[in-house]
Protein backbone atom coordinates (compact mmCIF):
# COMPACT_ATOMS: atom_id res chain seq x y z
CA UNK A 1 0.00 0.00 0.00
CA UNK A 2 2.73 2.65 0.35
CA UNK A 3 3.76 2.70 -3.12
CA UNK A 4 0.74 3.98 -4.21
CA UNK A 5 1.60 7.43 -3.21
CA UNK A 6 5.18 7.53 -4.55
CA UNK A 7 5.88 9.21 -7.88
CA UNK A 8 6.68 7.99 -10.86
CA UNK A 9 10.50 7.49 -11.18
CA UNK A 10 11.40 10.08 -14.36
CA UNK A 11 13.52 8.54 -17.13
CA UNK A 12 17.17 8.45 -16.94
CA UNK A 13 19.45 11.22 -18.04
CA UNK A 14 22.31 8.69 -18.84
CA UNK A 15 21.61 5.53 -20.24
CA UNK A 16 23.55 2.05 -20.14
CA UNK A 17 24.62 2.36 -16.59
CA UNK A 18 27.98 4.39 -17.12
CA UNK A 19 30.77 4.15 -14.21
CA UNK A 20 32.95 7.08 -13.78
CA UNK A 21 35.38 6.10 -15.60
CA UNK A 22 33.23 5.25 -18.60
CA UNK A 23 32.21 9.23 -18.60
CA UNK A 24 35.96 10.62 -18.87
CA UNK A 25 36.54 7.72 -21.73
CA UNK A 26 33.40 8.92 -23.44
CA UNK A 27 33.52 12.30 -23.45
CA UNK A 28 37.12 12.70 -24.27
CA UNK A 29 37.24 10.32 -26.82
CA UNK A 30 36.93 13.06 -29.91
CA UNK A 31 39.91 14.92 -28.16
CA UNK A 32 42.01 11.71 -27.67
CA UNK A 33 41.30 10.23 -30.96
CA UNK A 34 41.79 11.32 -34.64
CA UNK A 35 38.05 12.81 -36.62
CA UNK A 36 35.60 10.14 -38.24
CA UNK A 37 34.35 10.64 -41.68
CA UNK A 38 31.24 12.20 -40.62
CA UNK A 39 33.16 14.98 -38.82
CA UNK A 40 35.22 15.49 -41.73
CA UNK A 41 32.41 15.65 -43.80
CA UNK A 42 30.75 18.49 -41.65
CA UNK A 43 34.20 20.16 -41.61
CA UNK A 44 34.81 20.55 -45.57
CA UNK A 45 31.38 21.75 -46.37
CA UNK A 46 31.33 24.36 -43.77
CA UNK A 47 34.74 26.01 -44.96
CA UNK A 48 33.61 25.73 -48.46
CA UNK A 49 30.54 27.75 -47.56
CA UNK A 50 32.47 29.94 -45.20
CA UNK A 51 34.95 30.58 -48.37
CA UNK A 52 32.26 31.79 -50.38
CA UNK A 53 31.10 34.03 -48.03
CA UNK A 54 34.82 35.59 -47.41
CA UNK A 55 35.11 36.44 -50.91
CA UNK A 56 31.69 38.08 -50.92
CA UNK A 57 32.48 40.04 -47.83
CA UNK A 58 36.29 41.00 -49.36
CA UNK A 59 34.20 42.31 -52.63
CA UNK A 60 31.43 44.12 -50.57
CA UNK A 61 34.69 46.16 -48.62
CA UNK A 62 36.50 46.58 -52.10
CA UNK A 63 33.63 48.02 -54.14
CA UNK A 64 30.90 49.16 -51.65
CA UNK A 65 27.29 47.90 -50.65
CA UNK A 66 26.16 49.15 -53.53
CA UNK A 67 26.92 45.43 -54.65
CA UNK A 68 23.78 44.54 -51.83
CA UNK A 69 20.39 44.61 -53.03
CA UNK A 70 19.72 47.89 -50.72
CA UNK A 71 17.40 50.67 -52.45
CA UNK A 72 16.40 54.17 -50.99
CA UNK A 73 12.94 52.40 -49.60
CA UNK A 74 14.57 49.41 -48.74
CA UNK A 75 17.69 50.64 -46.78
CA UNK A 76 17.64 47.77 -43.91
CA UNK A 77 16.89 44.38 -45.69
CA UNK A 78 19.10 41.05 -45.99
CA UNK A 79 22.11 42.35 -43.61
CA UNK A 80 19.89 43.46 -40.68
CA UNK A 81 17.65 40.56 -40.88
CA UNK A 82 20.97 38.20 -40.59
CA UNK A 83 21.70 40.16 -37.80
CA UNK A 84 19.03 40.11 -35.53
CA UNK A 85 18.79 36.24 -36.66
CA UNK A 86 22.21 35.35 -35.09
CA UNK A 87 21.51 37.58 -31.85
CA UNK A 88 18.30 35.68 -31.09
CA UNK A 89 20.47 32.38 -32.15
CA UNK A 90 22.59 33.27 -29.32
CA UNK A 91 20.49 33.97 -27.05
CA UNK A 92 19.24 30.32 -25.92
CA UNK A 93 22.71 29.62 -24.87
CA UNK A 94 22.48 31.07 -21.64
CA UNK A 95 18.91 30.51 -20.76
CA UNK A 96 19.86 27.07 -20.43
CA UNK A 97 23.41 27.37 -18.82
CA UNK A 98 22.02 30.35 -16.63
CA UNK A 99 18.45 29.93 -15.84
CA UNK A 100 18.39 26.31 -15.65
CA UNK A 101 21.70 26.20 -13.35
CA UNK A 102 19.36 28.64 -11.22
CA UNK A 103 16.61 25.90 -11.19
CA UNK A 104 18.62 22.95 -10.23
CA UNK A 105 17.70 21.33 -13.74
CA UNK A 106 19.79 18.29 -14.07
CA UNK A 107 18.75 17.48 -17.85
CA UNK A 108 21.12 20.43 -18.78
CA UNK A 109 24.58 18.97 -18.38
CA UNK A 110 24.13 17.28 -21.42
CA UNK A 111 23.69 20.19 -23.25
CA UNK A 112 24.64 23.29 -21.63
CA UNK A 113 27.88 22.67 -23.22
CA UNK A 114 26.88 22.99 -26.91
CA UNK A 115 24.40 25.84 -25.82
CA UNK A 116 27.08 28.32 -24.16
CA UNK A 117 28.89 27.87 -27.12
CA UNK A 118 26.41 28.44 -29.50
CA UNK A 119 25.74 31.67 -28.00
CA UNK A 120 29.63 32.82 -28.46
CA UNK A 121 29.78 31.68 -31.72
CA UNK A 122 26.33 33.35 -32.80
CA UNK A 123 27.12 36.48 -31.83
CA UNK A 124 30.37 36.47 -33.50
CA UNK A 125 28.41 36.38 -36.32
CA UNK A 126 26.06 38.82 -35.85
CA UNK A 127 29.23 41.65 -35.13
CA UNK A 128 29.97 40.82 -38.55
CA UNK A 129 27.17 42.47 -40.36
CA UNK A 130 26.43 46.17 -38.62
CA UNK A 131 30.57 46.19 -39.33
CA UNK A 132 30.23 45.39 -42.94
CA UNK A 133 27.14 47.93 -42.95
CA UNK A 134 29.59 50.27 -42.60
CA UNK A 135 30.50 50.45 -45.83
CA UNK A 136 34.12 51.69 -44.24
CA UNK A 137 34.81 48.83 -41.51
CA UNK A 138 38.30 50.35 -40.84
CA UNK A 139 35.94 52.86 -38.81
CA UNK A 140 34.02 50.08 -36.37
CA UNK A 141 35.55 51.94 -33.53
CA UNK A 142 33.77 55.13 -34.32
CA UNK A 143 30.50 53.43 -32.33
CA UNK A 144 32.03 53.52 -29.34
CA UNK A 145 32.82 56.37 -26.85
CA UNK A 146 36.34 56.81 -27.22
CA UNK A 147 38.96 60.27 -27.56
CA UNK A 148 39.21 61.17 -31.26
CA UNK A 149 41.40 63.14 -33.41
CA UNK A 150 37.90 64.58 -34.85
CA UNK A 151 37.08 66.61 -31.22
CA UNK A 152 33.34 66.83 -30.75
CA UNK A 153 32.79 63.45 -32.56
CA UNK A 154 30.67 61.32 -30.35
CA UNK A 155 28.20 58.42 -30.31
CA UNK A 156 24.62 59.12 -30.18
CA UNK A 157 23.90 57.80 -26.44
CA UNK A 158 19.49 58.18 -27.47
CA UNK A 159 19.95 55.76 -30.35
CA UNK A 160 19.11 52.29 -29.68
CA UNK A 161 22.42 51.31 -32.38
CA UNK A 162 24.58 52.68 -29.77
CA UNK A 163 23.08 50.35 -26.86
CA UNK A 164 23.13 47.53 -28.97
CA UNK A 165 26.93 47.54 -28.81
CA UNK A 166 26.79 48.13 -25.15
CA UNK A 167 24.32 45.34 -24.66
CA UNK A 168 25.56 42.79 -27.06
CA UNK A 169 29.29 43.42 -25.81
CA UNK A 170 28.47 42.48 -22.52
CA UNK A 171 26.41 39.82 -23.03
CA UNK A 172 28.97 38.17 -25.05
CA UNK A 173 32.07 38.78 -22.22
CA UNK A 174 30.06 37.43 -19.56
CA UNK A 175 28.77 34.33 -21.48
CA UNK A 176 32.46 33.95 -22.29
CA UNK A 177 33.65 34.11 -18.74
CA UNK A 178 30.44 32.02 -17.82
CA UNK A 179 31.38 29.47 -20.28
CA UNK A 180 35.14 29.06 -19.92
CA UNK A 181 35.00 29.00 -16.13
CA UNK A 182 32.47 26.01 -16.41
CA UNK A 183 35.30 24.21 -18.47
CA UNK A 184 37.95 24.56 -15.97
CA UNK A 185 37.52 20.95 -13.67
CA UNK A 186 37.29 19.35 -17.57
CA UNK A 187 40.43 21.16 -18.47
CA UNK A 188 42.43 19.96 -15.45
CA UNK A 189 41.34 16.24 -16.39
CA UNK A 190 42.15 16.12 -19.67
CA UNK A 191 45.80 17.82 -18.82
CA UNK A 192 45.84 14.76 -16.05
CA UNK A 193 45.57 12.48 -18.89
CA UNK A 194 47.02 13.25 -22.26
CA UNK A 195 50.10 12.22 -23.19
CA UNK A 196 51.64 14.74 -25.81
CA UNK A 197 53.99 17.20 -23.80
CA UNK A 198 52.35 20.38 -26.23
CA UNK A 199 49.09 19.19 -24.97
CA UNK A 200 49.48 19.20 -21.72
CA UNK A 201 51.04 22.20 -21.45
CA UNK A 202 48.16 24.04 -23.08
CA UNK A 203 45.78 22.44 -20.98
CA UNK A 204 47.80 23.19 -17.51
CA UNK A 205 47.37 26.63 -18.79
CA UNK A 206 43.94 26.66 -19.03
CA UNK A 207 43.08 24.79 -16.06
CA UNK A 208 44.23 27.63 -13.92
CA UNK A 209 45.92 24.81 -11.55
CA UNK A 210 42.74 23.26 -10.83
CA UNK A 211 43.52 20.83 -8.33
CA UNK A 212 39.81 19.46 -7.31
CA UNK A 213 39.88 20.38 -3.84
CA UNK A 214 36.43 20.86 -2.01
CA UNK A 215 37.28 24.56 -1.16
CA UNK A 216 37.71 25.07 -4.98
CA UNK A 217 34.63 23.08 -5.68
CA UNK A 218 33.09 25.12 -3.52
CA UNK A 219 34.27 28.53 -5.21
CA UNK A 220 33.95 27.10 -8.37
CA UNK A 221 30.00 26.44 -7.88
CA UNK A 222 29.91 30.19 -5.74
CA UNK A 223 31.37 31.97 -8.71
CA UNK A 224 28.73 29.81 -11.19
CA UNK A 225 25.85 30.93 -9.45
CA UNK A 226 26.74 34.45 -9.60
CA UNK A 227 27.41 34.20 -13.06
CA UNK A 228 24.38 32.85 -13.24
CA UNK A 229 22.39 35.44 -11.90
CA UNK A 230 24.37 38.19 -14.15
CA UNK A 231 24.01 36.56 -17.44
CA UNK A 232 19.78 35.79 -16.37
CA UNK A 233 18.58 39.49 -16.59
CA UNK A 234 21.11 39.93 -19.55
CA UNK A 235 19.05 37.41 -21.54
CA UNK A 236 16.41 39.62 -21.50
CA UNK A 237 18.00 42.73 -21.90
CA UNK A 238 19.68 42.18 -25.10
CA UNK A 239 17.12 41.31 -26.90
CA UNK A 240 14.94 44.05 -25.67
CA UNK A 241 17.41 46.56 -26.67
CA UNK A 242 17.53 45.25 -30.05
CA UNK A 243 13.83 45.40 -30.76
CA UNK A 244 14.32 49.24 -29.96
CA UNK A 245 15.82 49.70 -32.67
CA UNK A 246 12.48 49.15 -34.56
CA UNK A 247 9.85 50.06 -31.94
CA UNK A 248 11.60 53.99 -31.53
CA UNK A 249 10.85 54.56 -34.80
CA UNK A 250 7.87 56.18 -36.35
CA UNK A 251 7.79 53.48 -39.48
CA UNK A 252 4.49 52.23 -39.05
CA UNK A 253 4.78 48.28 -38.10
CA UNK A 254 7.37 48.61 -36.32
CA UNK A 255 6.59 51.36 -33.75
CA UNK A 256 4.77 48.54 -31.03
CA UNK A 257 5.53 48.42 -27.35
CA UNK A 258 5.16 45.02 -27.78
CA UNK A 259 8.40 44.26 -29.80
CA UNK A 260 10.77 43.72 -26.56
CA UNK A 261 9.10 40.56 -25.07
CA UNK A 262 7.69 39.80 -28.39
CA UNK A 263 11.48 39.44 -29.80
CA UNK A 264 12.67 38.16 -26.55
CA UNK A 265 10.02 35.08 -26.78
CA UNK A 266 10.83 34.86 -30.50
CA UNK A 267 15.11 35.04 -29.62
CA UNK A 268 14.50 32.24 -27.17
CA UNK A 269 12.43 30.07 -29.74
CA UNK A 270 14.92 30.57 -32.56
CA UNK A 271 17.61 29.78 -30.22
CA UNK A 272 16.60 26.17 -28.35
CA UNK A 273 15.69 25.21 -32.05
CA UNK A 274 19.03 25.65 -32.90
CA UNK A 275 20.44 23.91 -29.64
CA UNK A 276 18.44 21.26 -31.26
CA UNK A 277 19.95 21.41 -34.31
CA UNK A 278 23.59 21.63 -32.86
CA UNK A 279 23.06 18.58 -30.65
CA UNK A 280 21.79 16.65 -33.41
CA UNK A 281 25.11 17.13 -34.77
CA UNK A 282 26.87 16.13 -31.93
CA UNK A 283 25.11 13.19 -31.13
CA UNK A 284 26.06 11.51 -34.29
CA UNK A 285 29.24 12.75 -35.03
CA UNK A 286 30.48 12.65 -31.76
CA UNK A 287 28.37 9.05 -30.82
CA UNK A 288 27.12 10.84 -27.57
CA UNK A 289 23.64 8.26 -27.90
CA UNK A 290 24.26 7.63 -24.23
CA UNK A 291 24.10 11.56 -22.91
CA UNK A 292 22.09 13.20 -25.11
CA UNK A 293 18.48 11.06 -24.87
CA UNK A 294 15.39 11.26 -25.68
CA UNK A 295 14.28 13.28 -22.49
CA UNK A 296 16.57 16.01 -23.07
CA UNK A 297 14.97 16.29 -26.74
CA UNK A 298 11.53 15.99 -25.27
CA UNK A 299 12.56 18.93 -22.70
CA UNK A 300 13.63 21.43 -25.35
CA UNK A 301 10.50 20.50 -27.31
CA UNK A 302 8.52 21.57 -24.43
CA UNK A 303 10.16 24.93 -23.94
CA UNK A 304 9.92 25.23 -27.70
CA UNK A 305 5.96 24.64 -27.65
CA UNK A 306 5.86 27.31 -24.94
CA UNK A 307 7.38 29.86 -26.47
CA UNK A 308 6.26 29.44 -29.83
CA UNK A 309 2.71 29.89 -28.45
CA UNK A 310 4.06 33.03 -26.99
CA UNK A 311 5.10 34.67 -30.76
CA UNK A 312 2.17 33.11 -31.96
CA UNK A 313 0.05 35.25 -29.83
CA UNK A 314 2.21 38.66 -30.78
CA UNK A 315 0.99 37.30 -34.26
CA UNK A 316 -2.38 37.70 -33.43
CA UNK A 317 -1.70 41.22 -31.61
CA UNK A 318 0.03 42.72 -34.13
CA UNK A 319 -2.76 41.63 -36.36
CA UNK A 320 -5.69 42.68 -34.73
CA UNK A 321 -4.04 46.06 -33.44
CA UNK A 322 -3.65 46.99 -37.31
CA UNK A 323 -7.04 46.07 -38.13
CA UNK A 324 -8.28 47.96 -35.23
CA UNK A 325 -6.30 50.81 -35.87
CA UNK A 326 -8.75 51.98 -38.88
CA UNK A 327 -5.36 53.04 -40.21
CA UNK A 328 -4.75 52.43 -43.75
CA UNK A 329 -0.75 52.27 -43.74
CA UNK A 330 -1.72 49.82 -41.52
CA UNK A 331 -3.20 47.75 -44.17
CA UNK A 332 0.54 47.15 -44.85
CA UNK A 333 2.77 45.96 -42.07
CA UNK A 334 4.16 42.61 -42.07
CA UNK A 335 1.53 40.91 -40.27
CA UNK A 336 -1.53 41.43 -42.66
CA UNK A 337 -3.89 40.88 -45.42
CA UNK A 338 -2.12 42.77 -47.71
CA UNK A 339 1.11 40.55 -46.97
CA UNK A 340 -0.73 37.54 -47.37
CA UNK A 341 -1.08 38.01 -50.65
CA UNK A 342 1.33 40.84 -51.96
CA UNK A 343 4.43 40.50 -53.78
CA UNK A 344 5.76 39.34 -50.39
CA UNK A 345 3.69 36.54 -49.96
CA UNK A 346 5.84 33.59 -50.18
CA UNK A 347 7.69 35.00 -47.21
CA UNK A 348 4.38 35.72 -45.52
CA UNK A 349 3.12 32.45 -45.74
CA UNK A 350 6.69 30.82 -45.15
CA UNK A 351 6.77 32.36 -41.80
CA UNK A 352 2.93 31.12 -40.81
CA UNK A 353 4.19 27.71 -42.24
CA UNK A 354 7.56 27.37 -39.86
CA UNK A 355 6.49 29.05 -37.03
CA UNK A 356 2.52 28.67 -36.17
CA UNK A 357 1.90 25.10 -38.24
CA UNK A 358 4.96 22.99 -38.11
CA UNK A 359 5.82 23.40 -34.39
CA UNK A 360 1.78 21.77 -33.45
CA UNK A 361 3.42 18.65 -34.13
CA UNK A 362 5.01 18.81 -31.24
CA UNK A 363 2.23 18.45 -29.02
CA UNK A 364 2.13 14.80 -30.30
CA UNK A 365 4.41 12.80 -28.25
CA UNK A 366 5.81 10.32 -30.13
CA UNK A 367 7.16 13.38 -32.41
CA UNK A 368 8.47 15.42 -29.77
CA UNK A 369 10.59 12.46 -28.36
CA UNK A 370 11.82 11.84 -32.34
CA UNK A 371 15.48 12.77 -32.80
CA UNK A 372 14.60 12.88 -36.26
CA UNK A 373 11.43 14.24 -36.50
CA UNK A 374 12.72 16.82 -33.60
CA UNK A 375 15.49 17.26 -35.65
CA UNK A 376 13.43 18.87 -38.80
CA UNK A 377 11.26 20.47 -37.22
CA UNK A 378 14.02 22.59 -35.29
CA UNK A 379 15.26 23.16 -38.94
CA UNK A 380 12.16 24.35 -40.26
CA UNK A 381 11.36 26.59 -37.08
CA UNK A 382 15.64 28.23 -37.86
CA UNK A 383 13.56 29.03 -41.67
CA UNK A 384 11.12 30.53 -39.98
CA UNK A 385 12.57 32.54 -37.79
CA UNK A 386 14.46 33.99 -40.31
CA UNK A 387 11.18 34.83 -42.55
CA UNK A 388 10.06 36.59 -39.75
CA UNK A 389 12.34 39.11 -39.10
CA UNK A 390 12.99 39.38 -43.29
CA UNK A 391 9.05 39.80 -43.43
CA UNK A 392 9.32 42.62 -40.48
CA UNK A 393 12.32 44.37 -42.19
CA UNK A 394 11.04 44.41 -45.74
CA UNK A 395 7.49 44.27 -45.81
CA UNK A 396 6.95 46.68 -43.50
CA UNK A 397 9.91 49.45 -45.56
CA UNK A 398 8.59 48.52 -48.69
CA UNK A 399 5.00 50.46 -48.62
CA UNK A 400 5.61 53.66 -46.63
CA UNK A 401 3.96 56.70 -46.33
CA UNK A 402 4.42 57.32 -49.78
CA UNK A 403 2.78 55.12 -52.18
CA UNK A 404 4.75 56.76 -55.52
CA UNK A 405 8.34 55.22 -52.85
CA UNK A 406 6.96 51.86 -52.59
CA UNK A 407 9.26 49.41 -54.07
CA UNK A 408 10.19 45.76 -54.38
CA UNK A 409 13.76 44.06 -52.79
CA UNK A 410 15.75 40.97 -54.43
CA UNK A 411 18.92 40.27 -52.76
CA UNK A 412 21.98 40.28 -54.80
CA UNK A 413 24.37 37.46 -55.15
CA UNK A 414 26.41 38.91 -52.37
CA UNK A 415 23.81 39.25 -50.28
CA UNK A 416 23.19 35.08 -50.10
CA UNK A 417 26.94 34.48 -50.13
CA UNK A 418 28.10 36.81 -47.00
CA UNK A 419 24.42 35.08 -44.87
CA UNK A 420 25.88 31.85 -45.95
CA UNK A 421 29.32 32.47 -44.91
CA UNK A 422 28.32 33.24 -41.72
CA UNK A 423 26.46 29.59 -41.31
CA UNK A 424 29.40 27.90 -42.58
CA UNK A 425 31.95 30.19 -40.25
CA UNK A 426 29.52 29.26 -37.46
CA UNK A 427 29.80 25.53 -37.60
CA UNK A 428 33.35 25.49 -38.79
CA UNK A 429 34.16 26.92 -34.95
CA UNK A 430 30.92 24.34 -33.41
CA UNK A 431 32.92 21.50 -35.37
CA UNK A 432 37.01 22.61 -34.22
CA UNK A 433 35.12 23.26 -30.81
CA UNK A 434 33.65 19.62 -30.68
CA UNK A 435 37.23 18.55 -31.40
CA UNK A 436 38.99 19.87 -28.75
CA UNK A 437 36.81 21.08 -25.64
CA UNK A 438 35.46 18.72 -23.89
CA UNK A 439 31.18 18.97 -25.07
CA UNK A 440 29.49 17.47 -21.83
CA UNK A 441 30.29 18.62 -18.91
CA UNK A 442 31.74 15.20 -17.53
CA UNK A 443 32.90 16.79 -13.83
CA UNK A 444 28.83 17.76 -13.54
CA UNK A 445 27.70 14.51 -15.57
CA UNK A 446 29.36 12.97 -13.10
CA UNK A 447 27.39 13.98 -9.81
CA UNK A 448 24.07 12.19 -11.35
CA UNK A 449 25.40 8.94 -12.46
CA UNK A 450 23.93 7.28 -8.63
CA UNK A 451 20.53 8.46 -9.61
CA UNK A 452 20.39 7.30 -13.07
CA UNK A 453 21.34 4.13 -12.84
CA UNK A 454 18.71 4.16 -9.71
CA UNK A 455 15.89 4.43 -12.05
CA UNK A 456 17.50 2.17 -14.72
CA UNK A 457 17.13 -0.53 -12.50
Amino acid sequence: MSHQYESPIREPLILKKKTLKNVSDDILYPIEHKAGKLWWISFFISVLAFLWGLGCIMYTIGTGIGVWGLNRTVNWAWDITNFVWWVGIGHAGTLISAVLLLFRQKWRLSINRSAEAMTIFAVIQAGLFPIIHMGRPWNAHWVLPLPNQFGSLWPNFNSPLLWDVFAISTYFSVSTVFWFVGLIPDFAMIRDRVKNPFQKKIYSILSFGWGGSSREWQRFEEISLILAGLCTPLVFSVHTIVSFDFSTSVIKGWHSTIFPPYFVAGAIFSGFAMVQTLLGVARKVLSLEDYITRNHIEYMNLIILFTGGIVVLAYLYEYILAWYSGSIFEKYIYFSEQAAKGPFWWAFWALIICNVVIPQFLWIKSIRRSFFWSYMIAIMINIGMWFERFDIIVLNLSHDYLPSSWTGFVPSFVDVGIFIGTIGLFFILYLIYIRVFPVISQSELKTIIKISDKHEQ
